[in-house]
């Protein structure tokens, strides 16, 4: 049952976080320190529910590109969501073959929820300055893949933040349709980056003693509050700025130095 209780809050804290500008990451670090680190696959499958809530979530956007692949808008969309995903593979694969990734220990991580919290601060500020726009330009598309590597290797630094901030940066300041495109990107990057982990648990063997009934549990908590969270996202940032999650990330970052020992 002790097992059933961890799962279930490290499931939610993973649904919750992933899509929020603050950093999975992070978060897990802290829970992870209390309640015991997970297995490699264990960490897959929650990530596995974030995949599956966003995906429902724009289930009907998604449908309309595949269907209508025939109209140059949706097709247009569709292959800047696609050139954002073969940049970031063609660029994160490399980096991770070479092992250009920081540790996800809390020296990183602090440091890189400190820094972007600043960033978020100055990049909104700047956006607003703009015209309201709500298109994705090819510049975008590559700079949101690039945006996905970034956080990869500065782990804190949040794949969702990365990605709407740099469209943000680049035009796109409005603010729903930089999180949408944000998050349609980080479908197939998710996708990949889940199975290509699951394939080397399978193969390095680890996935025999794991906990079965603890990884449902946590597979169906995240699943349940990613949907959750990106429905009230989206709802949110459509009248409010992200001011209120910077801080928050610049609070989480100090007390994560003051509270937890460097190499935890």
């Amino acid at each position: 049952m002790h097992d059933l209780i961890n799962a279930l809050i490290l499931g939610i804290i993973e649904g919750i976080t992933e899509f929020l500008p603050i950093s999975s990451t992070g978060h897990l670090l802290i829970a992870q320190h209390w309640l015991g680190p997970k297995s490699d696959l264990f960490n897959i499958a929650i990530q596995a529910g974030a995949i599956l809530a966003i995906t429902l979530v724009y289930r009907t956007r998604l449908m309309a590109m595949t269907t209508g692949f025939r109209h140059a808008q949706q097709r247009d969309y569709l292959f800047k969501i696609m050139v954002a995903f073969t940049v970031t593979a063609l660029v994160g694969l490399p980096v991770r073959w070479l092992g250009w990734e920081l540790p996800e220990t809390v020296s990183p991580v602090a440091w890189a929820l400190i820094l972007g919290g600043i960033a978020m601060l100055a990049v909104e500020r700047v956006s607003e300055r703009g015209p309201d726009l709500a298109t994705v330009t090819w510049k975008i598309a590559i700079a949101v893949g690039l945006a996905q590597v970034v956080a990869g290797i500065f782990p804190g630094t949040s794949r969702s933040a990365a990605a709407i901030f740099v469209a943000m940066l680049l035009g796109l300041n409005r603010k729903p349709a930089a999180a949408e495109f944000a998050f349609l990107v980080g479908i197939p990057t998710m996708f990949a980056a889940s199975a290509y982990a699951l394939l080397e648990t399978i193969l390095n063997g680890s996935a025999t003693a794991e906990n079965w009934p603890a990884l449902a549990v946590a597979f169906i908590s995240a699943s349940v509050t990613g949907f959750a969270t990106v429905r009230w996202l989206l709802a949110f940032i459509s009248s409010h700025r992200f001011t209120g999650f910077a801080i928050y990330r610049i609070v989480l970052g100090i007390g994560l130095l003051a509270l937890l020992p460097a190499n935890t």
